[in-house]
């Protein structure tokens, strides 16, 4: 079995869900030499997330994010973290709901995803800074 991790430092991107599945593949071509192997990428943060789900429609993610905040509105009164702002604790609440790893299948040396399938990077704060992902791929 083969085994190879990177670490990927993704741009600053602005609130919201956003496609990053090319940037991925980007950062471990090894991929490419797997023939049944599995993927994992997972977020080295506390306010920012990953998941899995539509990479056509751009819809989709403008739904996700009006809906997580409606679901996890700012200014609550009982919020106690808010040293960072309004968007802190919603922020991580968000992170922990959706989650930060995906797990992806690697068949003869591609992602074995469904045909409307990508990974997006779940920002949910206003003012993030880059965002780091360690990237594990292993197999034979």
């Amino acid at each position: 079995m083969n085994w190879y991790q990177k670490e990927l430092r993704l741009p600053t991107a602005e609130r919201g869900f956003h496609l990053i599945t090319d940037s991925v593949l980007r950062a471990i071509p090894e991929l490419q030499t797997i023939k049944i192997g599995m993927l994992q990428v997972f977020i080295k943060h506390t306010s920012a997330s990953l998941t899995i789900n539509e990479n056509a429609d751009s819809s989709v993610r403008v739904d996700f994010e009006s809906h997580m905040n409606k679901m996890v509105p700012e200014n609550v009164p009982y919020y106690i973290h808010t040293y960072e702002g309004p968007d802190d604790m919603p922020a991580h609440i968000k992170a922990s709901l959706m989650g930060t790893s995906v797990q992806i299948p690697i068949t003869n040396g591609k992602l074995n995803l469904g045909i409307w399938q990508g990974i997006y990077l779940c920002e949910h704060r206003n003012h993030a800074s880059g965002r780091n992902l360690t990237i594990t791929a292993f197999g034979v």
